[in-house]
């Protein structure tokens, strides 16, 4: 059985880690899973919305696989609606999945309006696809396998008789058991490295899709250290840090940046996404002792208006934002 994995990204120097994320965590647990019929075949590809739609069309076609995923995020969902369509035309017997924020909290609506598609991943994925493969790899008839769909959780699927079937709801896993998918990096050359250590924001705002998930996870700082060493021994140009609130908590935070101070390379650039009212003059003093453009920072500013701070959920201490932005430019 062949599980094709599709990211259609904005350019081609990004990369989906998601995609690959889902695909060593499902080989990890299927290599000692001795339930598994069979152990898929899992292999990812991974496009550009700049690329005409029919060449990529005719890839898929090309690597013949049983079982399709799409990764959707709000920069590909228009193109990700006309691969669907196409693809039901010209494989009509391969069922298709989709995954990412972009239909995660609307499952049901995206289904009624993407009638190709058999039923969407909610949320996080890496449990879940390796549940779904299982069930695909072990079923073939229609009515069996919309059986055993109905008991995995963190799905909503479309049954063979056209009714929409929900089956949301499911535990957070441990982020330090998702496998590290940048061994091989030689499939990511001349692209950006994207690398979480958390999961989740402490912030609540109330337009994000970030403060739907409650829960905040931080990956072992002892893996972190290992990895970020990969990068660091590879001279890898970029990593960004897809971390919603990097330094919301500050003993993870200070740690990475002590780590990657002590082991600079003078060459690998580290991006990170922080709230700059809660960085403290502990985490600045470190900042200002690493190299210049070793690091570089994205610092959101919800609003400079109180009210539409109180209005949206979102609490900022605006006084000391400029006194930090001030002293990190």
């Amino acid at each position: 059985m062949r599980i094709l994995l599709i990211a259609v990204n904005a350019k081609y120097i990004h990369s989906n880690l998601a995609v690959h994320s889902l695909a060593s965590y499902a080989a990890k647990k299927m290599k000692y899973d001795r339930t598994c019929f069979e152990i898929p075949e899992i292999e990812i590809a991974e496009y550009t919305i700049n690329q005409p739609m029919g060449k990529i069309l005719s890839d898929i076609y090309r690597r013949e696989p049983d079982l399709i995923l799409l990764s959707c995020y709000i920069w590909n969902k228009r193109e990700i609606e006309e691969l669907t369509f196409d693809i039901r035309k010209i494989m009509p017997l391969k069922h298709l999945w989709i995954g990412g924020p972009e239909v995660s909290f609307d499952a049901e609506n995206v289904l009624d309006s993407m009638p190709a598609v058999k039923g969407v991943i909610c949320g996080e994925g890496e449990e879940t696809f390796y549940r779904l493969a299982k069930v695909y790899g072990r079923e073939t008839e229609c009515d069996k396998l919309d059986k055993d769909l109905a008991d995995l959780e963190g799905i909503v699927f479309r049954n063979d008789e056209g009714e929409i079937i929900s089956c949301e709801g499911k535990a957070p896993i441990n982020l330090s058991d998702v496998p590290f998918p940048y061994e091989n990096l030689s499939d990511f050359s001349n692209r950006i490295i994207y690398y979480e250590s958390s999961r989740g924001c402490p912030f609540r705002c109330s337009y994000c899709l970030s403060s739907v998930e409650k829960s905040l996870r931080f990956r072992d700082l002892k893996l972190v250290k290992k990895e970020l060493g990969h990068f660091l021994k590879n001279k890898v140009p970029q990593v960004k840090f897809i971390d919603r609130t990097f330094n919301c908590d500050h003993r993870h935070s200070t740690e990475i940046w002590d780590f990657l101070r002590e082991h600079d390379n003078a060459i690998t650039n580290f991006h990170f996404e922080i709230a700059g009212d809660i960085l403290t003059d502990d985490e600045l003093s470190l900042l200002e002792s690493m190299r210049p453009g070793q690091i570089q920072l994205e610092i959101g500013v919800q609003s400079t208006n109180e009210r539409t701070l109180d209005e949206i959920n979102r609490p900022m201490d605006f006084k000391r934002l400029r006194q930090v932005i001030g002293r990190i430019k």
